[in-house]
C-alpha cells in the first residue's frame, strides 16, 4: 500500500475510534476492520458529489451494519460533505448530525436510516429495483441513456446475515436479477456474544450463490486494490447481484483484535496510543492531519470531475426534448415530485352499490394506478385475497422491470423493508397482507415512520368474523399496536365512500399509512363522506331528539352502530372515526363538535378496547384471541354479535 493512501486511510480510521472514545460510546471494531473497504469505495468506486448530496444518478451507498456510523462520518468528512469536525465531535451527542446509528435526511451522505440489522440490506434491494424501474422507463423512451444509471452498494456484517429478513430479500433479489446491486460482506467471524461459529456453522457464499447471486472472494481485508478489483468484477455482472465476501479482522490493530469485546466498547486510553503507535502517529484525540484528508479528497475530485462534468453537459442538453412523457419523468427525478388528480369529491357511488370492501379498495387502487406511473406495490402472496393487483400491468421482473405488481413471496418483512427503499427513490409504493400478520413487518414498519416515508401498508381481513380460519387468523391487538406508531395513519374506513376518503388522505398527505380493509360484502351508507375521511372523524348519524350518548364506530362495525342507534333511541349520535390519529390533529373546535363533553361515549370496534379510553368511558371490543366456527358462532362465543352489542348499549344508556 502506497504511503498516500495508507496515511490516508489511518486517518480514516483514528478519526472513527477518537469519535467513539470522546462519547463514551460506539463500535470500534468495525472501524479498524472495515475500513479499507469504505476507503475502495468512496476513493475509487462511488458515484457521488460532496456539493449535491441529492443528485439523483449518484450510486448509493446503505451502511447495513450501521452500528458502524463512526466510520461512514470519518468517510463522509474526508470526502467534503458538509460535515464539520465540530459535527464529528459531537458524535452520539443530542441535537448533532452524527447520531448513533445513520438517519436519513439528517447527515448529508446517509441514503437510509439503518441499525437493526438486516433492514438495510433489504432495503437496498427495494433501492436497486427503483433504479431498475426507473431507469427502463426512461430507455424507453431513449434507448441507451445515461440519465438514470447508478449502482446500490451495501456494507454488511455477519450480524446482518443472521437476521431472517437478509435472506428473504437477497431470495427476491437473485430472483428479480438485480444486476446493479452489489453487497460488500465485512466477514470477521465475530458477533456481539463471541464467535459467530457459537450459533451457525452455514456456508454464506454458498447460500447466496444457490439462490442467484454472483459471488466473489477476498482474502485480506486490509488490502484496498484487491477490494477495488472484486468491486469492478461485480459490475460487469449484469444479470444478477453480487456478494462480495471480504475477510476482515474486527478491531484490527488493537489490543483486542479479533476478540467480542472490541465490538461495542470504546478502546482505552492505552489502546488507542497503542494504535497510534502503530501508526507512527502522534496526533490528539480529534486532531485530524489536513494533508492526508486533502490526499483523500483529491483523489475523488480527480476521478470524479470530469465525469460529473460530462453528465451535468449530457443532462441539460436531454431536459430540452419536448417528449410529454420524457418531460414527466425528468421532473419526477428532479423534484421526486409525485402527484395524481385524484379528489374524493369527483365520486359518485350509486345508493344500491354492495361488494366486499376489498374489491372496493380494489378498484380504487387500480384507478390510481391508471393515472401515475410511479405507484406500484405487491403483496406477501395474498394478491388474490388482498386483491391488490395493478389490472392493467403484469407482475415485476428481470425480463419485465416495468411491471408494477412485485411479487414478494411469503416475505412480509421484507416486502415492508424493499418498499421503503423504492419509497426513497420517490415512488408512492404500498404492500398487503392480513392484518394478524402485521407483527411479522412491524420493524420494517418502524423504520418506514421513522423515515417518513410513502409507504402504505393495506392489511385486510380485519375481523374475527372471518370465523373458521381461527385465532392465528383473527386480529385483536393488531389495531391498537398499529394506532401506537407514531408518525403512521391508521384508516379503518366503513364503505366505499370512506375508502375514497382514505385514498384522497393517503394522496395528499403522502406519509406511511396503514389501510385496514375488511373482507366483508358491504352496502354503500347513505350518509358517509369521503372528503369527511380527511378530517379524520365525523357525524355519520346526527341525533334527532337531545342527545343522551355517542357511538363512535369504525369500519363496518359503523353499520352495526347505526342499526343500533336507530332501534333503540333518537338521541344517540353515531359519529364515524377512520383514522383516530388524524382525528386528534384536528383543531379542540372540531373536536368538542363531534364529541362534546359530559355526553356517554361509548365505543365499537373488533378488536382491543386498549386505546379507547382516551375518548370514551364505555369501550366495547374484543380483549381475548378468538376461536375456530362459522362467522355468527365466533361473535356469539365472544359476546361480539348484534343481540349482545345491542343490550350493552342499552344498559349503559339506561344506566
Amino acid at each position: 500500500m502506497k504511503d498516500d493512501i495508507k496515511n490516508a486511510l489511518n486517518t480514516m480510521k483514528l478519526l472513527g475510534i477518537d469519535m467513539i472514545a470522546n462519547a463514551g460510546s460506539g463500535h470500534p471494531g468495525i472501524v479498524l476492520g472495515a475500513a479499507p473497504i469504505i476507503y475502495a469505495l468512496y476513493a475509487n468506486v462511488l458515484k457521488f458529489n460532496p456539493n449535491d448530496p441529492w443528485w439523483f444518478n449518484r450510486d448509493r451507498f446503505v451502511l447495513s451494519a450501521g452500528h458502524g456510523s463512526a466510520l461512514l462520518y470519518a468517510a463522509l468528512y474526508m470526502a467534503g460533505y458538509e460535515i464539520s469536525l465540530d459535527d464529528i465531535a459531537k458524535f452520539r451527542q443530542a441535537g448533532s448530525i452524527t447520531p448513533g446509528h445513520p438517519e436519513y435526511k439528517l447527515t448529508p451522505g446517509v441514503e437510509v436510516t439503518t441499525g437493526p440489522l438486516g433492514q438495510g440490506l433489504a432495503t437496498a434491494v427495494g433501492i436497486a429495483l427503483g433504479e431498475r424501474y426507473l431507469n427502463t422507463l426512461l430507455s424507453a423512451q431513449v434507448p441507451k441513456q445515461k440519465v438514470i444509471d447508478y449502482y446500490t452498494y451495501v456494507l454488511c456484517s455477519d450480524g446482518d446475515l443472521l437476521e431472517g429478513i437478509s435472506y428473504e430479500a437477497a431470495s427476491i433479489a437473485g430472483v428479480q436479477g438485480l444486476g446493479k446491486l452489489i453487497v460488500l460482506y465485512d466477514s470477521n467471524d465475530i458477533t456481539l456474544d463471541g464467535e459467530k461459529s457459537l450459533s451457525t456453522k452455514e456456508d454464506i457464499l454458498k447460500r447466496f450463490d444457490s439462490i442467484g447471486w454472483h459471488i466473489d472472494y477476498v482474502k485480506e481485508g486490509n488490502d484496498i486494490g484487491s477490494i477495488t478489483k472484486a468491486i469492478e468484477r461485480a459490475k460487469r455482472v449484469t444479470n444478477k447481484p453480487s456478494l462480495i465476501e471480504i475477510k476482515t479482522i474486527i478491531g484490527r490493530g488493537s489490543f483486542n483484535e479479533n476478540r467480542s469485546i472490541v465490538h461495542g466498547k470504546p478502546l482505552t486510553k492505552d489502546d488507542m496510543a497503542n494504535i497510534r503507535k502503530q501508526m507512527n502517529v502522534t496526533t490528539d484525540i480529534l486532531e485530524v492531519n489536513t494533508d492526508n484528508v486533502a490526499f483523500f479528497r483529491k483523489t475523488i475530485h480527480k476521478r470524479l470531475d470530469k465525469y460529473l462534468a460530462g453528465w451535468q453537459k449530457y443532462y441539460t442538453k436531454f431536459k430540452t426534448s419536448n417528449d410529454v412523457e420524457i418531460r414527466k419523468i425528468l421532473d419526477f427525478l428532479a423534484t421526486q415530485n409525485f402527484s395524481v388528480e385524484f379528489n374524493s369529491q369527483n365520486f359518485k357511488i350509486q345508493d344500491m352499490y354492495r361488494e366486499e370492501l376489498r374489491e372496493s379498495n380494489s378498484k380504487i387502487l387500480n384507478i390510481i394506478s391508471d393515472r401515475t406511473n410511479f405507484f406500484l406495490g405487491g403483496s406477501a402472496d395474498l394478491s388474490t385475497s388482498c386483491k391488490t393487483n395493478i389490472y392493467k400491468s403484469m407482475e415485476m421482473s428481470k425480463n419485465n422491470p416495468l411491471g408494477r405488481n412485485i411479487y414478494f413471496g411469503v416475505r412480509e418483512h421484507a416486502m415492508g423493508a424493499i418498499l421503503n427503499g423504492m419509497a426513497l427513490s420517490g415512488f408512492s409504493v404500498y404492500g398487503s397482507t392480513f392484518l394478524a400478520f402485521a407483527d411479522y413487518l412491524k420493524p420494517a414498519l418502524r423504520l418506514t415512520c421513522q423515515m417518513n416515508l410513502p409507504v402504505t401498508y393495506i392489511f385486510t381481513h380485519d375481523s374475527v368474523n372471518i370465523g373458521e380460519d381461527g385465532p392465528t387468523h383473527q386480529p385483536i391487538e393488531q389495531l391498537a399496536s398499529l394506532r401506537c406508531t407514531p408518525n403512521l395513519d391508521v384508516y379503518r374506513p366503513a364503505d366505499v365512500n370512506e375508502v375514497i376518503g382514505c385514498w384522497d388522505s393517503i394522496l395528499k398527505r403522502r406519509k406511511p399509512a396503514a389501510l385496514i380493509i375488511s373482507k366483508k360484502d358491504v352496502e354503500v351508507i347513505p350518509s358517509s363522506k369521503g372528503i369527511e375521511t380527511l378530517k379524520g372523524a365525523y357525524i355519520i348519524k346526527q341525533e334527532t331528539t337531545p342527545l343522551k350518548a355517542i357511538i363512535i364506530a369504525t369500519g363496518t362495525e359503523v353499520t352495526t352502530a347505526l342499526k343500533i342507534a336507530s332501534e333503540l333511541d333518537q338521541g344517540i349520535r353515531v359519529v364515524s372515526m377512520p383514522s383516530v390519529n388524524i382525528f386528534t390533529e384536528q383543531d379542540s373546535t372540531y373536536q368538542e363538535a363531534i364529541l362534546p363533553k359530559n355526553v356517554k361515549k361509548i365505543s365499537l370496534e373488533a378488536g382491543s378496547t386498549s386505546m379507547w379510553y382516551r375518548y370514551v368511558d364505555y369501550p366495547i371490543g374484543i380483549d381475548r384471541y378468538g376461536l375456530s366456527g362459522k362467522e355468527q358462532d365466533v361473535l356469539a362465543a365472544l359476546n361480539f354479535d348484534y343481540e349482545h352489542i345491542k343490550k350493552q348499549i342499552e344498559t349503559i344508556i339506561n344506566n
